[in-house]
């Protein structure tokens, strides 16, 4: 950076209550998107509070980035841990999903409960045509900053096809381009040093040595062989012990051992963000699972897209509807509210496991190439995958009819063009222009979308 480093006398100590409502407030205002989040997190940790220099900030996200499960949770949860220990990971990862957990939950009950009514639909209708835009938004925006050369566009590409034409699962494709890029970057290869994160802050900096948090290592990130398996211990128990009872209980077969096995993969693998998972989620849960229809995965999406918290939350959604449909003994929406907290415990316990876990043998890992390079390569993955996402949602946003094509490897859904909705074309192509050529936000998006889908609706032109 060229910009002038700003110094003043670190700020005082702070409580464990003022941290509290800090992390509340930043809970609270926690829309966007990682992008906006970590944006968001800078503005009020490093720029206004200067708990945390700007060096320590990007080194954090950066290697939040390399671990699967949101980063802007996860460097909430990392901050917490430097600032006040385990107590102040814990509040700072758990109000961060807190405000998520709350609406969407009470969305699922009134999407389970009046999702049929006609101007529920409406709405729904308008809101899938935002949310393809918003995808398609995803792509360019991480496309622009990973795919650097032709190494990382090539990535990218094979990604796309392997998962798109040949249904190669999402955790395969993802460890296959971290293998490959960790081997890149280790060896030094240039084309492998492209970096990851969310871009650098614009303007002066903020010193470490200025800052709360200062440069040294805190106390507590220097742990030994006991401390570290104590950790795992309780976090590894936390996380497993209700997918092992569940197991044992219910049998493998039962929709709540599904939810809990299957989203406990998807917290060990779920690197590159929300948009990067879903197409897996929706592959498996639509298709193998049958939670869902593939209409009803964008209305979750639209959810977590208009509520605060983490993206990866329309997770709960998933549990919710998959358990709601097949609720055994149990009244359906007391099961859909079980499935939906039970897929939210298992994806994001994982993720204090992995921080406090790895958190004091990440402080000591600064400048690594070889994690770098596998981020890199991860990243440019991801983009294919997320691509790949964005054209399986066009499908099912736009044509009312898909059939399959099989051939050999190669399995995939061709439209059938004649059962194409105009309307939703119209809407999803003005979504598409207002994000991409007027840079329209997600509200305002989402909002216009919703509210056409509704006027339409009320015109009597969509049923």
């Amino acid at each position: 950076m060229t910009a002038a480093a700003i110094t003043h006398q670190p700020p005082a100590a702070v409580s464990i209550g003022e941290a509290f409502r800090v992390w509340l407030r930043i809970a609270a205002l926690s829309f966007g998107g990682p992008a906006g989040q970590i944006a968001m997190m800078h503005r009020v940790l490093v720029e206004e509070k200067r708990w945390i220099g700007e060096h320590r900030f990007l080194h954090a996200l950066n290697y939040c980035m390399v671990l699967p499960g949101p980063e802007a949770q996860q460097l909430a949860t990392y901050i917490g841990w430097l600032m006040h220990r385990t107590k102040g990971g814990i509040i700072a990862g758990g109000l961060f999903i807190l405000p998520g957990i709350i609406s969407i939950m009470a969305l699922s009950w009134i999407y389970a409960i009046y999702g049929k009514l006609g101007i529920v639909t409406a709405l729904f209708f308008g809101l899938k045509a935002a949310v393809l835009a918003i995808v398609l938004q995803a792509v360019v925006r991480i496309a622009s900053r990973a795919l650097k050369n032709q190494v990382m566009l090539s990535i990218a590409g094979i990604a796309f096809l392997l998962i798109f034409f040949a249904g190669v699962p999402f955790p395969l494709i993802i460890l296959a381009a971290g293998a490959i890029g960790y081997v890149g970057g280790r060896a030094r290869l240039g084309v492998f040093q492209v970096g990851g994160g969310h871009g650098a802050s614009k303007g002066a900096i903020v010193e470490d040595r200025d800052t709360l948090l200062g440069e040294e290592l805190p106390a507590h990130a220097r742990i030994g062989k006991g401390e570290t398996l104590r950790i795992a211990a309780i976090w590894l128990a936390l996380w497993l012990t209700p997918v092992t009872i569940l197991l044992l209980w219910l049998g493998p077969d039962d929709v709540f051992s599904q939810i809990a096995t299957f989203f406990s993969v998807m917290a060990m693998v779920t690197f590159g963000g929300a948009y990067a998972v879903l197409a897996y989620v929706a592959q498996e849960a639509v298709q193998s699972y049958h939670w869902l229809q593939p209409g009803e995965m964008l209305d979750g999406l639209g959810m977590a897209e208009t509520t605060p918290g983490p993206l990866i939350m329309v997770l709960q959604f998933v549990g919710f509807m998959g358990a709601y449909r097949d609720p055994g003994l149990l009244p359906p929406l007391l099961a859909g509210t079980l499935g939906g907290l039970l897929a939210t415990w298992v994806t994001f316990i994982p993720c204090f496991l992995w921080i406090f876990l790895g958190a004091p043998f990440i402080e000591r890992l600064r400048g690594n190439a070889a994690i770098a390079g596998a981020l890199s390569a991860i990243t440019a993955a991801v983009v294919g995958v997320i691509l790949n996402l964005a054209v399986w949602f066009a499908i099912h946003t736009i044509f009312r009819l898909v059939r399959p094509f099989e051939a050999g490897p190669v399995r995939f859904d061709v439209p059938v063009v004649s059962s194409v909705d105009p309307w939703a074309l119209l809407l999803s192509m003005a979504a598409i222009v207002a994000v991409l050529r007027f840079k329209s936000g997600t509200i305002p998006t989402l909002a216009a979308t919703s509210a056409a889908g509704v006027a339409l609706y009320l015109a009597g032109v969509t049923g």
